[in-house]
């Protein structure tokens, strides 16, 4: 039997360590294979194998099981909580509208949100189409000359 305990926790411990690399999933599975061996702990310990000794790796290995099970449904949760996790180098690229005249500042709408920018090129005319050169705080974008959106292509271009 304490072959087997032995082999859960150290299979349960591989999976915790791993999963500070390979992400939540391989905390579950630790954790499964924590309450496996605890399962197979009280086991031992109800039947008075060793039983202050199995009693004890018994709480160690519920409060690691419970803890990289915490661990791995954080980690699903934070991965639906944050929309983007590639930062402001995900817009660059991107194209917009301008929702203000850019002389050279102003504001401009990419994937839906307002971002305060710089036009690269000069002035450009609310309603404009933009494509974003540079992000960070603020965009650095390039917009087209004259080149002002009709009210039905203004939700269009804001969604790309």
């Amino acid at each position: 039997m304490w072959v087997v305990v032995g082999v859960l926790l150290g299979l349960a411990l591989l999976a915790y360590l791993l999963g500070f690399h390979a992400g939540p999933h391989s905390h579950l599975i630790g954790s499964v294979l924590g309450v496996a061996a605890a399962v197979v702990l009280a086991v031992m310990a109800i039947g008075s194998y060793s039983a202050q000794l199995a009693w004890m790796l018994f709480s160690i290995d519920v409060v690691l099981a419970l803890g990289a099970l915490v661990a791995g449904s954080k980690g699903f949760g934070l991965h639906r909580a944050m929309p983007s996790t590639r930062g402001t180098s995900a817009l660059e690229g991107a194209e917009g509208i301008a929702v203000t005249d850019l002389d050279p500042d102003g504001l401009v709408r990419v994937h839906g949100e307002d971002w305060s920018a710089t036009c690269l090129n000069g002035h450009v005319r609310a309603g404009s189409r933009v494509q974003v050169i540079t992000a960070g705080v603020r965009l650095g974008v390039w917009g087209d000359q004259g080149d002002e959106l009709v009210a039905g292509d203004e939700h269009r271009a804001s969604t790309r």
